[in-house]
């Protein structure tokens, strides 16, 4: 079990209910919080997303649950990842930040590029692994794998010459369906999930791309989820970063998140001389400043977005912090 950004429901509740079910019902179901299918950011088990679209798929006999889904989202659903990707110089710079930076919403979601399994010249596999141990279940890897294909077809305007699809599982609709969906031949039951494309691709350039919005979305995930080989304070400080105010801050969420045992990560952190409670604490800090300067936000929704239960803790914090109160730091601010 790994946690993933709740973005990768986006158009769940729409596609569901236009076919006449309830959303609401199929989370609960599923362990998933309702409030995932409404937001981008919750943090929530990759194992509930994909038990909410077999269960839906099931309760509607909608075999193509997955493959509607995906039909409906779009690159947004990605973030800042998604502007680095659309303003990246060409596709094959799109791919490798792609996967540079795909843990930023699902630590054990892999896209990258291999050789060609079949040995064909001129033939890339672009391949959607999962983490180790990971039984990938078909209407989740449907919507994932489609989601892909659509996006690099939004990256290059159209067609880019697929060449035929391989799909880890049995078809769970008919085959003609997923072949209208992908506008290329698919074939089931293959040892892994991936896109055999033209390895010309790579080097095609992307249009209206902006240097600028490239850098700055770079720099964003950077601070945002350093890499897994980066110390263990900043990579508790990043899954905290996603969390605050819309998901677990405590330890053991922390702890899960990282595939760690929460005294492990105890242990490691106080090897650094840190301290969760601390990395917690100065990300407050940290957010509440801004959201105190920077915005009109009324009080009570930063405390919300801090993960504070009243809004008594945020005046506490402040006086703590900054020995004054949330709205005198404001009114200093913006004097």
């Amino acid at each position: 079990m790994s946690l993933v950004r709740s973005a990768g429901l986006q158009r769940f509740r729409e596609t569901v209910e236009g076919l006449g079910g309830d959303p609401a019902r199929y989370a609960r179901q599923a362990g998933l919080p309702v409030a995932a299918l409404d937001t981008d950011d919750l943090l929530i088990e990759d194992t509930a997303i994909a038990a909410v679209l077999e269960i839906a798929a099931v309760a509607l006999r909608c075999p193509d649950l997955g493959l509607r889904v995906a039909s409906a989202q779009d690159l947004s659903m990605l973030g800042p990842l998604a502007v680095a990707i659309q303003h990246s110089p060409s596709v094959g710079d799109a791919l490798e930040c792609t996967s540079r930076y795909m843990f930023v919403h699902a630590r054990d979601l892999h896209v990258s590029l291999i050789d060609d399994p079949e040995g064909a010249p001129g033939v890339k596999g672009l391949r959607y692994a999962f983490g180790a141990g990971v039984r990938p279940l078909p209407q989740a890897t449907d919507m994932t794998v489609l989601f892909v294909h659509r996006a690099v077809t939004f990256l290059v305007g159209g067609g880019y010459g697929l060449r035929s699809v391989d799909l880890p599982h049995r078809p769970a609709a008919p085959r003609q369906r997923y072949e209208q969906a992908f506008g290329a031949r698919v074939r089931f039951g293959r040892p892994e999930a991936l896109l055999r494309v033209p390895a010309s691709l790579l080097g095609r350039p992307l249009e209206g791309v902006d240097a600028t919005l490239r850098s700055l979305a770079l720099a964003f995930l950077s601070r945002q989820a350093p890499e897994p080989g980066s110390p263990v304070a900043a990579r508790v400080r990043a899954v905290l970063a996603q969390a605050l105010g819309t998901g677990s801050t405590d330890l053991a969420g922390v702890a899960r998140a990282l595939a760690v045992h929460p005294r492990t990560l105890q242990r490691e952190l106080a090897g650094q001389g840190r301290s969760f409670a601390e990395i917690l604490d100065g990300l407050r800090r940290s957010r509440a400043h801004t959201y105190l300067t920077g915005t009109d936000m009324p009080l009570a929704q930063v405390s919300r977005l801090l993960g504070f239960a009243e809004q008594a803790v945020l005046s506490r914090c402040a006086r703590r912090w900054w020995g004054t109160s949330p709205s005198a730091l404001r009114r200093a601010a913006r004097q």
